[in-house]
């Protein structure tokens, strides 16, 4: 099982605890976490179920590259972290 770690951040907005989620794809444990905390829902994702893009979402260190359809794979041991993005100038 994937584990699915928020951000501080996030947990201001919408209380949600480290999970160890089943799933294949970043959307599968998502929409898992989502599934539980419906809150979670529109604070990550726009109206077309794509990330918005105050939210980042790394797989295992590494910054996902599918923002769209959450495609990227993950395996049993995988770590995900959802953190809120920098911006600013």
């Amino acid at each position: 099982m994937a584990t699915i770690t928020f951000a501080p951040a996030i947990q201001r907005h919408v209380p949600v605890d480290e999970q160890d989620v089943e799933g294949s794809t970043v959307q599968d444990v998502l929409g898992h976490c989502i599934d539980h905390t419906p809150a979670l829902r529109g604070y990550l994702l726009n109206d077309q179920g794509r990330l918005r893009p105050h939210v980042a979402v790394f797989v295992d260190g590494r910054l996902i590259r599918d923002r769209q359809t959450l495609s990227d794979p993950l395996t049993a041991a995988s770590r995900v972290y959802v953190a809120q993005a920098l911006s600013g100038g």
